[in-house]
This record gives C-alpha cells, sequence and structure tokens, in this order.
C-alpha cells in the first residue's frame, strides 16, 4: 500500500525555532484499520521511549530529538510550526513526523483522542516552550540533532529517509 503522504516546511516565526533543514511529514491513514500497531511498528523501527496519551494545549517543541505521533483512537485539530502555522485534521490511523524544534499543539479533540509518541534511538525529550531569551541556544541544540535513520512507520526503506535525505544539511529545495 502506498500511502497518502504530505509535507510541509515550518518557518522560524521569532518564538517558535521549527526546523530549517527537514519538513514535517504526514501520513494520512496509514494505520487506519489497524491502530494497535502503531506502537510496535514505531518501536520496530527504533523509534522508542514510547509513550500514549494526548497532545497538549500550547505550543511546544524540544531542540535535542525528532518525535513521531500516531493517532491511535479519536480524531483532533492540531496546529504545526506555530500561531500562524499549519492547521492539520487528524484522525485514527494518521501519523505525523516533527523534526526537531517544531511547534505543535493542540486545538481541538474528540473525547477518545489519544496518540502514541516516541523518538529515534529512544531519546528522551526536553521540553520548550516560546521563549526568546533562549532562542540562540535551541537554534544551536536543533542544528546538532542528526537526520533520522529509519522511518517510524516503514523502517529502513520508508519516504521519510527520502524526503529526509537531501535536507542533512543545507536545508531542502
Amino acid at each position: 500500500m502506498k500511502p497518502d503522504i504530505q509535507t510541509f516546511q515550518c518557518k522560524d516565526d521569532g518564538e517558535i525555532p521549527n526546523n530549517g533543514r527537514f519538513p514535517v511529514i504526514v501520513y494520512k491513514q496509514v494505520f487506519t484499520d489497524t491502530p494497535s500497531e502503531i506502537e510496535p511498528a514505531f518501536n520496530r523501527h527504533g523509534w522508542t521511549n514510547s509513550w500514549v496519551n494526548g497532545i497538549f494545549d500550547y505550543h511546544h517543541y524540544h531542540t535535542n530529538t525528532h518525535e513521531v505521533l500516531g493517532v491511535k483512537s479519536g480524531d483532533a485539530v492540531v496546529q504545526i510550526g506555530g500561531e500562524q502555522g499549519e492547521r492539520l485534521e487528524i484522525q485514527t490511523g494518521d501519523v505525523i513526523v516533527l523534526p526537531a524544534g517544531t511547534g505543535h499543539k493542540r486545538l481541538s479533540q474528540s473525547p477518545d483522542f489519544s496518540v502514541v509518541g516516541a523518538y529515534p534511538n529512544g531519546q528522551s525529550p526536553n521540553l520548550k516552550k516560546r521563549d526568546t531569551g533562549s532562542r540562540a541556544q535551541s537554534l544551536s541544540e536543533i542544528e546538532q540533532v542528526p537526520a533520522a535513520e529509519t522511518d517510524p512507520v516503514f523502517g529502513e526503506r520508508g519516504p521519510l529517509l527520502d524526503y529526509w535525505k537531501d535536507c542533512k544539511e543545507d536545508g531542502c529545495d
């Protein structure tokens, strides 16, 4: 099955650094029929330190690792990239890969909404909020995070590797 994939780049908005090298990747309905397989798939492909919960209702990001979110149940509207960022409607089976530094928050959700989150190589994410005072340090930390070695959904041959391969140093064209 070829997944429906969306990608977009989030620009630095002055408060949320986002990621100038790697695009956000959205796999639509890739686990619609098998949401119980989300966490095992992530873990099998080296995206571990997983958890099941919701998404915070305030803008936050991680400067030390990328993050994957797979919708295990329900639906929600999330904002990616800061106040002027993309609004995404996500539902059971959808997966979002957030490059380090990418702001995200939940705007609304169904009562049964839950996501599986995980990180490449089991990284422990830090939690950053909008703060212009720590901006230089955040940008430096984000630049140090390497491209993921595997796709959280498809492993060693997944689309993420194609989307991120030409973005490792100079950003994507």
